[in-house]
């Protein structure tokens, strides 16, 4: 709905709550299905090696988005489908929400587990999962200089967004939010998060257009106080993915709290649900699970799900594992809960 639709239908102030989709309020989209899949991945790698080898991280989040793929009823080209975890268990994330198209040819196409798409799509679909990657890297490298992370997260970002996204925004908009996740993560205030993030894209080829959606939405909050609606349009509709990048990061830079910043993102001319999803994560990660209304959190479904993936992304280098760790029974859980791919 363009933003004078969304008036039409909810009022001048536009839609600041949740509404009926999916024969339900609080429905989740395939934004998050894929973010749960992302951090079910990254989670896979830590226990197989420990985080160290990231094309097998890669390889383990390919894999899990070919789980993915069997809930919504479709079966990949490769051989390795197996369906163990625990998250495919879980039957409300067989529900379909209407996935990208690009998505699904490029997961059922895929020939060999962490091959980039052979696509030219920048869609906005590999940034709105690229949140898990920051939140991991953060957590696995507590002890490293924000900045080495931040760079880390970029890179592993972009390389996981190129499963179904081949052209360099497509991977590096995803690695530019994995990036700013991280930092903030670190407690980087957002402005500087943005800023360091800016410095590492210019290193990347290809980087133009994600580098001129940060520069965007940093003049554009400079330029609008309070933001409003009307100039979140001019950043785009966020259908690809640096204009989604530019909307979620200029909803977080321009809102006080998280409630604001997520209805900017929703209130505008194109794809809401991914940059609303999107500035949630950023928001989220800066301001803390207290932030999100508890009206909002109570009616969502599947929140007991992503409640269990959240805690375990923020506390996975806590589990027993490792060469030198006794065995235990919370060691065995955490191997059957993730098993390696």
């Amino acid at each position: 709905m363009s933003l004078a639709e969304i008036r039409a239908q909810f009022g001048r102030a536009g839609i600041n709550e949740p509404t009926t989709a999916f024969d339900r309020k609080g429905a989740i989209t395939d934004d998050t299905q894929l973010s749960l899949f992302t951090g079910e991945g990254l989670l896979r790698g830590y226990v197989a090696n420990g985080g160290r080898d990231l094309r097998a991280v890669v390889a383990a989040v390919a894999h899990a988005y070919t789980r993915w793929l069997r809930t919504q009823g479709m079966q990949p080209v490769i051989a390795q489908t197996d369906t163990d975890g625990w998250l495919y268990e879980q039957r409300e994330l067989h529900a379909q929400r209407v996935p990208g198209a690009t998505c699904l040819a490029a997961l059922q196409r895929m020939t060999s587990l962490g091959e980039r798409a052979s696509n030219d799509s920048k869609g906005c679909g590999g940034a709105t999962r690229a949140a898990p990657v920051g939140l991991w890297c953060a957590r696995l490298d507590a002890g490293v200089p924000p900045d080495r992370v931040a760079r880390k997260a970029l890179e592993l970002g972009a390389d996981i967004a190129g499963l179904t996204d081949g052209h360099p925004t497509g991977r590096l908009a995803a690695g530019a939010f994995a990036a700013l996740v991280a930092l903030v993560v670190r407690d980087t205030p957002l402005p500087d998060a943005v800023t360091r993030v800016r410095t590492l894209l210019a290193r990347h080829p290809g980087h133009a257009e994600t580098l001129r959606a940060l520069d965007r939405a940093q003049a554009l909050v400079r330029a609008e106080s309070p933001l409003r609606p009307e100039a979140i349009v001019s950043l785009g509709e966020g259908w690809v993915a640096d204009e989604a990048l530019a909307i979620a990061v200029a909803a977080a830079l321009g809102a006080p709290d998280f409630e604001t910043g997520v209805r900017l993102a929703v209130n505008h001319d194109g794809d809401s649900d991914s940059t609303a999803s999107m500035a949630g994560n950023l928001l989220g990660a800066l301001h803390g699970m207290e932030s999100i209304p508890q009206r909002w959190y109570a009616g969502l479904e599947a929140r007991r799900i992503v409640a269990e993936m959240a805690d375990d992304l923020a506390t996975f280098p806590d589990w027993p594992l490792g060469e030198f760790v006794e065995e235990t029974d919370l060691t065995e859980y955490y191997r059957k809960r993730y098993p390696p791919s």
